[in-house]
């Protein structure tokens, strides 16, 4: 086996994990490349199966296809990626990604109590936001990290037009994998 081998659409979908008409959609939004036979069927390299890895870990973690498409568009054409070109392009996103594991935890350990929300159900809110004095601090959780809060797009990434399934709805964080992109937090009763 050779990463120059060709894989059909359903070979490279097995492989991967996403669905038929995800590969499809992504290398219609340039984010694979795929060769045709005679017959105008699609073939893949398989070091596409690296890049459909790298678009659902992006995915997961809540990179817009936008960023993976500028990401991806940074690797060399006419050439297999090697470890310092992926090397290169995860570096940029370490910070990031360290701001986003610490609000997570800091989701984590602090769900429990009053974020902010203005919802004062948690008896724990008349100490830490008596009369909503959260809201001042704009809509959303106030007490929540910035990271985890929807007008925070430097987590969040921007909603663009590659962010939209083609029937003009939003992507899910998989494409194909039949997941959705998970919503806000739901309300903590004590």
């Amino acid at each position: 086996m050779h990463t120059t081998d060709l894989l059909t659409v359903g070979e490279i979908s097995r492989r991967s994990g996403f669905a038929e008409s995800a590969v499809r959609y992504y290398e219609r939004l340039g984010l694979l490349a795929a060769s045709r036979t005679a017959g105008g069927q699609r073939r893949f390299e398989r070091g596409m199966l690296r890049r459909l890895a790298f678009i659902r870990a992006a995915r997961n973690v809540g990179l817009s296809l936008t960023e993976v498409a500028d990401a991806l568009a940074s690797l060399p054409a006419g050439r297999t990626p090697t470890r310092a070109d992926w090397t290169r392009l995860s570096r940029g996103w370490r910070e990031r990604l360290d701001d986003q594991i610490d609000a997570l935890v800091a989701l984590r350990d602090g769900l429990d109590s009053c974020i902010g929300c203005g919802c004062l159900s948690l008896q724990r809110c008349a100490i830490s936001n008596p009369g909503d004095t959260a809201r001042t601090g704009g809509p959303g959780a106030a007490y929540l990290p910035a990271g985890l809060r929807r007008e925070d797009s430097r987590l969040a990434g921007p909603v663009t037009g590659l962010d939209r399934e083609p029937d003009g709805q939003p992507a899910a964080a998989d494409a194909g994998s039949g997941r959705a992109r998970p919503g806000p937090v739901g309300q903590v009763a004590e």
